[in-house]
């Protein structure tokens, strides 16, 4: 199942949402249509450090979800 990473052109608000096939996306908080797809970064774990291709600043987050911290 393919997670994407989308913005809202009408509020600023960054969501992540399951998506199938050409399944039209809305913003959670306001409902917009209008909305682009972000370019998505990874993470991993390994040996209990988490590691981000957005950069350090989230290895002083213990969340396993990047959308806690915003990274």
């Amino acid at each position: 199942m393919p997670i994407f990473e989308y913005q809202c052109n009408e509020c600023d608000h960054e969501f992540e949402t399951l998506v199938f096939g050409d399944q039209e996306v809305s913003c959670p908080k306001c409902e917009g249509k209008k909305v682009k797809k972000l370019l998505s970064g990874f993470s991993f774990r390994s040996e209990g450090e988490f590691s981000s291709s957005k950069g350090s600043s989230c290895t002083t987050c213990s969340a396993t979800s990047c959308s806690s911290c915003g990274y």
